[in-house]
């Protein structure tokens, strides 16, 4: 919100200068984000009164002019300019005086002509754009008065960042109540009276959203002349504001809401039909905006249409083929309170952000629309003339915003604020805040806020004000107190940060990626799981909510191989998110990928590349500090994303709660990967809790060790063998090792030789050669019952 100070000191003057009024605007919440000085280098200006143009000698568009600056004497300027005629009132700039950007003028030569100073256009004095011509003065303008005393450029433009709860301050009005508020300074108010009707003439209004548009109010004014001038005082404001003269009729609505915050729109009467009518776009509408673009309108946005076409998105844009031109005789001026949430997003949908838009996505003050209706009214009929109607008004007070009584407790007050302010001075601050106290007790007050401050709805708010106006650098700093209970802490409770450093210390980096992927690559990776697709995607790369982190890893893996990186080790933990018939699911997973080098590149050994394997070993190392290594297992499986000779499953029993394996070769040659990238994803619940250590005192007693090499199917998973050795040599076997996997020349085809060395040991005797060959014997005899084994020569 950007305004001129000298705009604001008419509405309420309070006896600071402007970095007294800039900080007290920043302590109170209104941030300013800037100060500029309006008439910056422009003091040396004055009003050039044109006596005489003559031709140039030497350049058909130069003039010769005959300048009165109010000395008694003319001075001789050459001009470009098509619009310099004599009589005209224009800047200028003379010699010796610096114009914006530290331009000085100097005594020059045009074409051989002397020229003593320069006539100036808006644009070259910092004012706005234009640059078409030269700036016209009013034709009252007394020659040789100061330029900046002329137009008021003795101001202060600030410009307040607001945070969108302060709708009710995007209005001189709205920042004047702060101001006044916080100065105890009385407020000068406008008066704004009703516009008598001079003639009948009114419009059909016709509302069929009234949940979205409560209040809609409208007035046929007649006779306006568009080319009227605008006054340069509302030029000038407007200018300070942001804004451009567009002409009066424009202007005017512009001026309006700047002052008093309410966004309003003028139609030319003549290229409506029928009548007014707020609803909802049927899908495929289309309307060519004031900007010229053309869109086709969504069936969910609000409208102003008449019996035959849409004129305006509601509360964002009017349309070009019912705006206003000079050729505009009769109007059709709309003032509507619209509710926020009809409002936001619809601008940004359309890639706009005009100010109509950012004040109602805020909020408007719901009681506004009559006062303004009626100034912007009376305005047009001071500048413009015209002869008004009668006010049209549509309302349904039971969607008006509801002004509802809040309870303000002063023990709360000294709970947040750490101090209690006296009855005296809540009151008066209540009071100042425009809010009216219906009840008072020795526990507190009953408070209504005004309709402008819709944002004020719980207690909470009430006492943010109190502490705001009330000043926070004079809030006492309270040390915090409060009873330190230590929970006991849960042993077999594990976070997943500690799994983050396991994961770290066997050389893995963490990855950080977006929750949202593109959906051709999820569908790749996991086909099975329905994904949560956006409303509103930032890309179509962007469109889905992962079902995995598979395909953030596998894009971020890519990335790394594609700059060269050739051993990439990294692992994330992060959200999933699935729909299962319309309801949307989430749970945390531990993921990881692996490709390259098993160990970094060093001289000491040959680089071997990482395998299932080596991903298998990480996955253990992370069940093994959960605790879950013997009750986690892992099954062969199938994944769309794996390769289909080197998945597994790891499964708490019938359920899976993991994979790992291989890349596919198809997702690899896909997306450039090497086809040995391995991946891994595991639910962290799986492995939230594990189990309680318990000490277990070391054996007095030597160990024994036996190695047994069998024969078995080649399809047969080792886990198997290895649950059935540890079922058979019971409470004597310390330790169970694989320590060599052989095919080949010896062992008939569809065969495997799996080598295990068993570790037996007694805690309370040295075993005997019998106890050792009766555990031998017994494992041996139930891998041939149960598998077929047989031990290899």
């Amino acid at each position: 919100m950007k305004f001129s100070e000298q705009w604001l000191r008419e509405w309420v003057n309070p006896p600071v200068s402007t970095s007294e009024l800039v900080e007290q605007l920043t302590m109170a919440g209104l941030e300013v984000d800037s100060v500029e000085v309006a008439g910056e280098g422009l003091g040396d200006l004055v009003v050039a009164e044109v006596v005489a143009v003559d031709a140039h000698p030497d350049a058909d568009k130069l003039r010769v002019c005959r300048v009165s600056v109010g000395e008694g004497e003319t001075l001789q300027i050459v001009c470009g300019a098509p619009n310099v005629q004599a009589g005209g009132r224009y800047p200028l700039a003379p010699v010796g005086a610096k114009l914006p950007g530290d331009i000085k003028i100097k005594k020059s030569k045009l074409r051989g002509v002397e020229s003593f100073g320069m006539l100036c256009s808006a644009r070259e004095l910092g004012l706005s754009d234009e640059h078409a011509g030269l700036m016209e003065l009013p034709a009252d303008a007394v020659a040789g008065q100061r330029v900046v005393q002329l137009l008021g450029l003795d101001d202060a433009l600030i410009e307040v960042d607001l945070t969108p709860n302060r709708g009710d301050c995007l209005g001189i009005e709205g920042i004047a109540r702060e101001v006044g508020t916080l100065t105890r300074t009385p407020l000068n108010a406008a008066v704004i009276e009703p516009v008598v009707a001079t003639i009948e003439d009114t419009f059909a209004v016709d509302v069929q959203a009234p949940k979205a548009c409560p209040r809609y109010s409208g007035r046929v004014i007649r006779g306006v002349s568009a080319t009227a001038e605008t006054p340069l005082w509302m030029q000038e404001r407007l200018r300070r504001s942001g804004i451009r003269s567009l002409g009066p009729l424009v202007d005017i609505t512009n001026y309006v809401l700047i002052e008093l915050g309410q966004p309003m729109h003028a139609f030319d009467l003549d290229r409506l039909s029928g009548g007014i009518c707020v609803r909802h776009a049927v899908a495929q509408e289309s309307l060519t905006l004031l900007d010229e673009r053309d869109i086709a309108l969504d069936a969910d946005t609000l409208v102003i249409a008449d019996h035959d076409k849409v004129l305006a998105i509601a509360g964002v844009m009017g349309g070009l083929e019912s705006g206003v031109t000079d050729a505009t005789t009769d109007l059709f001026l709309e003032c509507a309170f619209f509710a926020p949430e009809a409002i936001a997003g619809c601008a940004r949908k359309y890639a706009m952000h005009t100010d109509s838009s950012h004040r109602f996505e805020r909020g408007v003050d719901p009681q506004l629309q009559a006062r303004a209706i009626e100034y912007a009214t009376q305005l047009l009929l001071d500048i413009c003339g015209g002869e008004a109607g009668p006010v049209i008004e549509s309302q349904t007070p039971e969607h008006l915003p509801a002004r509802t009584t809040i309870g303000l407790r002063k023990q709360r007050i000294q709970r947040v604020l750490g101090m209690l302010p006296t009855n005296d001075e809540v009151t008066d601050i209540l009071n100042r805040l425009g809010m009216t106290i219906e009840s008072a007790d020795a526990d507190g007050w009953r408070i209504l806020p005004p309709s402008y401050r819709f944002d004020i709805s719980i207690e909470a708010d009430l006492i943010e004000e109190i502490g705001r106006v009330y000043g926070y650098n004079r809030l006492p700093s309270v040390p915090l107190t409060g009873a330190m209970a230590i929970s006991p802490l849960d042993e077999v409770q594990h976070s997943v940060e500690r799994f983050s450093d396991v994961l770290a210390a066997r050389g893995y980096q963490e990855a950080v990626t977006y929750s949202f992927v593109e959906p051709g690559l999820q569908q790749q990776v996991n086909p099975t799981m329905t994904p949560v697709s956006l409303a509103n995607p930032i890309s179509s790369e962007m469109a889905d909510m992962r079902t995995s982190l598979w395909p953030g890893l596998i894009t971020a893996a890519r990335y790394n191989m594609n700059r060269q990186k050739a051993r990439v080790r990294l692992f994330e933990h992060g959200l999933r998110f699935w729909s299962d018939n319309g309801q949307i699911h989430q749970d945390t997973v531990i993921g990881g990928i692996v490709s390259g080098s098993r160990l970094p590149e060093h001289w000491d050994g040959k680089a071997v590349a990482s395998d299932f394997y080596d991903l298998k070993q990480d996955v253990e190392a992370l069940l093994k500090y959960a605790g879950r290594l013997d009750s986690l297992t892992f099954v062969r499986g199938e994944h769309a994303a794996l390769h289909p000779g080197q998945t597994a499953s790891i499964r708490e029993g019938e359920r899976t709660v993991g994979w790992l394996g291989r890349i596919h070769p198809q997702l690899a040659a896909g997306y450039d990967l090497d086809p040995d990238t391995c991946l891994f994803e595991l639910e962290y619940a799986a492995i939230e809790r594990g189990q309680l250590a318990r000490f277990r005192p070391i054996s007095r007693y030597p160990s024994i060790r036996r190695d047994l090499a069998v024969v078995v199917d080649a399809g047969l998973p080792a886990s198997e063998l290895e649950q059935a050795i540890r079922t058979a040599a019971g409470e004597l076997l310390a330790e169970l090792l694989i320590f060599d996997v052989y095919q080949g020349k010896g062992v008939e085809n569809g065969r495997k030789s799996i080598a295990f060395g068993l570790i037996l040991q007694d805690y309370s005797r040295t075993l005997t050669e019998q106890d050792i060959e009766g555990v031998v014997t017994g494992v041996t005899d139930l891998l041939k019952e149960n598998f077929g084994a047989s031990l290899r020569d």
